[in-house]
């Protein structure tokens, strides 16, 4: 009996111990990461820029990637390529070029939500150990690329890990959503939310973004979309909370 008291009080303190590192140390070392990124991005911008404001030869370009969020990354990207179209009437009308597609898993944008005081690395792609862990927030493969007509579609962890989308759940009508790469700064605006859906609803982040499976819930024509995908309810990966918005401006750096 004594022995067995034992190893539940050790068994019992391996959990404390583990749960401890899931919900507290992770999101330590995620977030810390996640802001040295942040703030690495803006420095190499901002020398960038003052290069290019006293007429220097550009450095070579650094590759882009971008970090995904919650456990979302198993989900399929969709087939689709995202379409083009014209810009919005409150957006520059000059045409945007297409963007190189980023080097996979490498932080290229900064995503802000000043309505839950959130500001995090883009990567490219969805993986847990190379993005979504890091506390980053993924960009799906195969959607549009910030300011490109389509969806410009992420993904990030709601628990653990940076938990960078835990409180999009907040988001409403008119908050923005602020994405800044090294060439510009591109201002969405939040119009619609889906509170859950699918894990598998790839409809969600398709060119023109519109469930699959909650009829009527998204949108019926091209246009220049951003979508936050995370899980929902917390602490599970059951099903997916949507949040999408439309580009409302564009800004040169």
């Amino acid at each position: 009996m004594w022995g067995a008291a034992e190893a539940a009080v050790t068994c019992g303190l391996v959990l404390l111990l583990l749960v401890a590192h899931q919900l507290w140390w992770t999101n330590r070392q995620a977030r810390e990461g996640a802001e040295r990124k942040v703030e690495a991005l803006e420095r190499e911008w901002g020398e960038r820029g003052e290069r290019r404001d006293r007429g220097d030869a550009p450095s070579g370009s650094s590759g882009a990637g971008a970090d995904a969020g919650a456990d979302v990354a198993d989900e399929p990207p969709p087939d689709a390529v995202p379409d083009s179209g014209e810009a919005p009437g409150h957006t520059s009308t000059r045409r945007q070029k297409p963007a190189p597609t980023p080097d996979w898993d490498q932080a290229y944008a900064v995503l802000r939500i000043p309505r839950i005081g959130i500001r995090v690395p883009v990567a490219e792609g969805i993986s847990k150990s190379g993005v979504l862990n890091k506390g980053y927030v993924g960009h799906y493969p195969r959607t549009a690329q910030p300011g490109e007509g389509g969806n410009f579609a992420l993904a990030g962890h709601r628990n653990t890990h940076g938990e960078p989308f835990r409180r999009i759940d907040r988001l409403g009508d008119g908050d923005r959503l602020v994405v800044e790469t090294k060439k510009a700064v591109y201002t969405y605006v939040v119009d619609k939310t889906l509170a859950q859906t699918s894990a598998r609803d790839s409809g969600v982040i398709r060119p023109v973004p519109r469930s699959l499976v909650k009829a009527g819930r998204g949108y019926s024509a091209p246009g220049y979309y951003i979508t936050l995908t995370t899980c929902t309810p917390e602490y599970t990966s059951k099903y997916r909370l949507i949040v999408w918005g439309k580009l409302q401006s564009m800004r040169p750096r």
